[in-house]
């Protein structure tokens, strides 16, 4: 035997005598379970957070949008000029929501869902970008955003956030 060996087998018998009498510990871990309040607060809030992303947009009901020139809307206690400051870019989008290559209903989902954050985290401007496709997303687009309340305005987005395939949305945001 080598002298290594020699040292391996005196140090693990060395190390067997200092754990000789050494019993296993048993397992005390605790499991914490929530409490019920904290539960049933929790689903009250997941099911608000559902319902204020689940805003129903009607495809029915078609707002009086005007057919020339690029896609706007304004609210009648909105002033036509936000409108053209939205068109020169004045207002600078903080969110921007791509709907490119998502069905009808998962764009109204995520439609509502932006504008509710907007509202949330005081955003004023915030820029959906349809894209243009088959124009159904780009038809049906202005359609939603002009029924929903928290709306204040829109218009065709100007090249650099967008251009024929991008509205930029001016989003009301209540006092608190």
């Amino acid at each position: 035997m080598s002298e290594k060996d020699t040292n391996n087998n005196d140090e693990f018998a060395l190390f067997q005598q200092e754990v000789k009498g050494v019993r296993k510990l048993s397992q005390d871990t605790i499991i914490h379970q929530p409490k019920k309040a904290l539960q049933q607060k929790e689903i009250r809030r997941t099911f608000r957070e559902a319902k204020d992303n689940e805003f129903y947009f009607s495809d029915e009901f078609v707002p009086l949008l005007s057919v020339d020139g690029p896609t706007r809307y304004a609210r009648d206690d909105v002033s036509k000029y936000e409108v053209k400051r939205l068109r020169r870019g004045v207002y600078v989008p903080d969110v921007f929501l791509d709907l490119h290559g998502m069905t009808q209903n998962e764009a109204k989902r995520e439609l509502g869902a932006m504008l509710a954050y907007c509202v949330k985290e005081s955003i004023c401007c915030a820029s959906v970008m349809h894209g243009i496709g088959k124009h159904i997303l780009k038809q049906k687009v202005p359609l939603w955003l002009a029924q929903h309340p928290d709306v204040m305005a829109y218009h065709q987005a100007p090249l650099e956030f967008g251009g024929n395939g991008a509205l930029l949305v001016l989003v009301s945001i209540p006092e608190r």
